[in-house]
């Protein structure tokens, strides 16, 4: 009797299920996800980790159930850890599924819509659809092809945007600007990467100049190209807060998780899927058949003096991105 009293108060036996096995499996968990937390919040994103981090809101979802199975088993000290994660991670990812208040702008409307055309095989009328029912004002295209150019022109968008800034290059490098008004200080931006950026000014009726530029940093496909892919964010016009209004769309090639994307954005810029609490919404992925979960690559960055009404994602077929339209309202303009 006195043997069986003593099995049974061993610590933990009748508290802890699963015994040391159940406990590593838990830190096997644990480990990595608060791995990933020191990358993000550190910004120490290098080699593949600049890919993986791209998936950094599944991962914050993933902190959830984690939490869960660590505290069901009762392993408290791998529990703190997953708490931690969770809260951290979430922090960061949450905000952007909440829409801010609404901006104090309340100017000239403006929409732009920015498109990568996967190497101009985006079908045209599609396109060219989304550019009319939502009145679209300046189209940022990226991956823009002399065949794309043709085609568009044929389905209409000429007569929908008949002021254009183009670069039309066979492949992947090309970029387009098409606009309603008139264009001015054109030009076009080569990034070290291969990317090229058509970039104007656009000055809607009543309201400030804006210059807008159709972005296309390099994309960190691999480790080879890193190097490139920080160069061409870092190469990214800056906001100029003291300074003529600026909007970034296209294809960055980097999510809100990634270091050079927000310090791109701490010099003056939101961005305005984020703003309206859609900055979760997936813009690329599946890519080529893999089951790759969507990320949001895909960005319009405005001015933080400039207000946003409205951010939605389109369909478009033929591309592996998203269409991402954005609705603007410019400062009141004097002068």
């Amino acid at each position: 009797m006195s043997v069986d009293l003593a099995v049974a108060a061993t610590p933990g036996s009748s508290t802890r299920p699963g015994g040391r096995w159940l406990t590593g499996l838990c830190w096997l968990l644990v480990v990595p996800t608060l791995g990933w937390v020191l990358v993000r919040v550190g910004g120490l994103e290098r080699g593949p980790l600049v890919q993986l981090l791209a998936f950094t809101p599944y991962v914050a979802a993933w902190t959830l159930p984690l939490l869960g199975l660590t505290l069901a088993v009762r392993r408290w000290w791998a529990a703190g850890v997953a708490a931690l994660a969770a809260i951290v991670l979430l922090s960061l990812v949450a905000p952007r599924a909440l829409a801010d208040a609404a901006s104090v702008a309340d100017g000239p409307r403006l929409r732009v819509l920015t498109a990568n055309l996967l190497a101009g095989a985006a079908a045209p009328d599609p396109l060219v659809a989304l550019v009319r029912d939502h009145r679209v004002d300046v189209l940022a295209l990226q991956e823009f092809t002399p065949d794309a150019e043709a085609a568009l022109d044929r389905a209409g968008l000429a007569e929908l945007l008949p002021h254009r800034q183009v670069n039309p290059e066979v492949g992947t490098t090309g970029s387009a600007l098409y606009a309603r008004l008139p264009l001015a200080d054109v030009g076009i931006r080569h990034n070290r990467g291969g990317f090229t950026q058509a970039y104007a000014t656009v000055r809607p009726d009543g309201g400030p100049p804006v210059l807008v530029e159709s972005a296309h940093p390099m994309a960190p496909f691999a480790l080879h190209a890193l190097p490139l892919w920080h160069t061409d964010l870092a190469a990214q016009p800056p906001a100029t807060p003291d300074g003529p209004l600026r909007i970034l769309a296209g294809d960055f090639n980097a999510t809100l998780d990634h270091q050079p994307l927000r310090a791109l954005l701490d010099t003056g810029y939101v961005d305005a899927a984020a703003v309206v609490g859609a900055g979760l919404t997936g813009t690329w992925g599946p890519y080529d058949g893999d089951l790759i979960p969507p990320v949001t690559i895909d960005h319009v960055l405005v001015d933080r003096r400039i207000g946003v009404r409205r951010v939605a994602v389109f369909p478009l077929p033929g591309s592996d991105h998203r269409p991402v339209l954005a609705e603007l309202a410019l400062p009141a303009f004097s002068g």
